[in-house]
């Protein structure tokens, strides 16, 4: 009975390490969205990092203050949700085989 405990904390310890070393590679994977048709792009990491954003000059004038911050929201917002799959598809594939399946455990949940 306790060989399989000892199985199971070794898991336990491969997991974490797994765990360390996938969010350490989260900031390599990185997502661009646009909004305004390209008017305005972000571009966030796995760490949901705002890395680059390109703003169209053409939309920077005094009178177009509001619309620009209207995009440059959405770009990012929709950036940092685009990225969230790809986050859970990195920590799912770094963990994978660390632990029996459990039904209804998701590991991946728990790295938020």
């Amino acid at each position: 009975m306790f060989g399989n405990l000892g199985d199971l904390m070794g898991k336990v310890k491969d997991l974490q390490a797994n765990m360390q070393a996938a969010q350490e590679q989260l900031g390599t994977i990185t997502e661009t969205a646009e909004s305004g048709a390209g008017l305005v792009k972000a571009t966030v990491n796995g760490h949901k990092k705002l890395l680059n954003l390109e703003i169209d000059p053409s939309i920077l004038g005094p009178a177009d203050k509001e619309m620009a911050q209207d995009l440059i929201v959405a770009a990012v917002n929709k950036a940092m949700d685009t990225i969230e799959p790809k986050i859970k598809e990195h920590l799912k594939k770094a963990t994978q085989g660390s632990l029996p399946s459990i039904p209804g455990l998701d590991f991946g949940s728990f790295l938020k």
